[in-house]
């Protein structure tokens, strides 16, 4: 576990580690370049799961089930918001489902915990998530970072959870189309990095918007680009830090 600088949870969680480029949305994930540093330290979890292209790190499509990590929640007694596996997906193709089913039994006992999960690949949670206890201290969510993966909020839609989510960002065009309904919580951030791409205020206007329509709490993370810390979290003047009704 590490506490994080990530303004939507308190703390990271990561019994995977490892991925594979999806879609447009991985293309600069900052995950490949912390594995990528991690992996130069010496770190064993890291090992082999980055090669370089480009002179950018890039997954190689290795995965880690760290089982040693599931049982760091219990000792943890402050109560806190835990993003799962912000360095890899915990619906990978191959991450078994036995494995995420003992991720469910570690959230299952630790109740003071609440745990919020984030895939790109919600089809496959829909596969594997009924056959899971619903449980109040889990959050399900997605990434969309444009118009072309709008069938994530669909597939999510159809996931039980308390709470479900969608993580846009990095928001790299117009989700104009998305249909928020039965949608808890929206997170919007530009990309940040060197190879930052840029965010149209506009789309994320419509995206508050939209919120505003379906009562979808609405989290505007940061602005993004070479720099975030500068260019800030401000919209349209202030911050917009809702968390949904669960917390």
């Amino acid at each position: 576990m590490a506490d994080t600088s990530i303004e939507w949870t308190d703390a990271t969680w990561n019994p995977v580690a490892g991925c594979t480029v999806l879609t447009a949305g991985c293309t600069n994930c900052y995950a490949m370049r912390m594995a990528a540093r991690l992996e130069a330290m010496g770190t064993e979890k890291y090992q082999g799961l980055t090669r370089k292209s480009g002179g950018r790190a890039k997954w190689t499509g290795k995965i880690f089930l760290d089982r040693k990590s599931l049982s760091t929640p219990a000792t943890w007694s402050k109560p806190r918001r835990v993003f799962v596996n912000s360095m890899s997906d915990l619906f990978h193709a191959d991450v078994p489902p036995d494995f995420i089913a003992d991720v469910w039994k570690v959230m299952e006992a630790t109740p003071r915990h609440t745990y919020q999960i984030l895939t790109k690949r919600p089809d496959r949670m829909v596969e594997i998530v009924p056959d899971l206890p619903k449980l109040p201290n889990v959050w399900l969510g997605t990434s969309v970072e444009d118009s072309r993966v709008l069938h994530r909020i669909d597939e999510l839609r159809n996931v039980p959870a308390i709470i479900r989510f969608i993580s846009f960002e990095p928001l790299i065009g117009s989700v104009a189309g998305a249909d928020l309904t039965d949608i808890h919580w929206a997170i919007v951030g530009g990309e940040s990095g060197p190879q930052a791409r840029y965010m149209d205020p506009s789309w994320v206007d419509e995206i508050e918007r939209t919120c505003r329509r379906t009562g979808t709490s609405f989290f505007f993370k940061q602005w993004g680009g070479k720099n975030k810390k500068a260019a800030g979290r401000l919209l349209n003047g202030r911050t917009y830090d809702e968390m949904p009704a669960a917390i």
